[in-house]
């Protein structure tokens, strides 16, 4: 189930970054290639580009939020210095106790 989500999130991810390449910029680009008729008439390409990024950005988001909740079960709560304290290393002489 993992690796199925986990596809789903990297080919929302390639289609996201298509969908906001393809839209057009708004900031002007120096007043670059705007007219007024090309103004009207990418509207309503424009609005339906801007639907579908929203519509795959959510989904993208919820792919990533069901990743990270389904991956939480396999970390453990016990911190890794916990771990080297554990093992003792026995290897090494010990050194008597005096009385």
């Amino acid at each position: 189930m993992e690796n199925i989500i986990l596809v789903l999130n990297i080919i929302l991810a390639i289609v996201l970054v298509a969908i906001i390449l393809l839209q057009k910029s708004e900031g002007g680009a120096l007043g670059l290639g705007v007219s007024q008729d090309s103004f009207i008439s990418s509207r309503s390409a424009g609005s339906f580009l801007t639907k579908a990024t929203a519509i795959i950005a959510t989904l993208f988001i919820i792919t990533s939020i069901a990743l990270t909740i389904m991956s939480k079960k396999e970390f453990s709560n016990s911190s890794v210095l916990e771990k080297i304290e554990e093992k003792e290393d026995t290897s090494e002489p010990q050194i008597p106790k005096s009385e």
